[in-house]
């Protein structure tokens, strides 16, 4: 059997985010169990606002694009800014819509395990929700764990959600049959 390829996108422009942490945990725990993965947050998503068109001769949209191609599986990280995602994720997730036209369009078919970082319970919620609405418009297969995390709460995030965090690597690689 290949090895299962697995991007995780999503972030904040900020070096060390907690969303970013995170993205980047839930990668570790996948190259564990054999993964091949790719991290793409910050700088790798700073993308113009989407509009058709605009992505020509752009490097880095190519190889954010080509890097959804080659994914088995898509793992998509957000803040909660005023209850929903951040503009920076919700562009990068635009840009999704030049692989309407490939083989496998958009996420069609694919495992996406979501994360939801906020400073509460509300907007960590209802950004999951959101991140929800948008993998299913994506024809992608949000996990059935998804994990909301309220950044307020005492302790270190990553280390809060680990069980919660290896519930869903788990169903990426089951529902990938591995």
């Amino acid at each position: 059997m290949r090895t299962p390829h697995i991007v995780a996108l999503g972030g904040t422009l900020r070096a060390e985010s907690t969303t970013g942490r995170l993205l980047a945990a839930a990668l570790s725990m996948a190259e564990a169990r054999g993964a091949r993965t790719t991290l793409l947050t910050g700088e790798a998503i700073a993308f113009p606002h989407y509009e058709p068109g605009n992505a020509e001769g752009n490097p880095a949209i190519a190889r954010y694009l080509e890097a959804l191609r080659s994914a088995d599986a898509v793992i998509v990280g957000s803040p909660g800014y005023h209850g929903t995602l951040s503009g920076l994720v919700k562009t990068a997730l635009d840009y999704v819509e030049l692989l309407r036209g490939d083989e496998r369009v958009y996420f069609d078919g694919l495992p996406v395990g979501l994360i939801a970082t906020a400073a509460g319970w509300q907007a960590a919620v209802s950004t999951l929700q959101a991140l929800r609405t948008i993998t299913h418009a994506l024809r992608g297969w949000p996990t059935p764990m998804g994990l909301a995390i309220n950044t307020a709460e005492p302790g270190d995030a990553v280390t809060a959600c680990d069980a919660a965090m290896k519930v869903m690597i788990d169903q990426i690689f089951d529902f990938l049959g591995d």
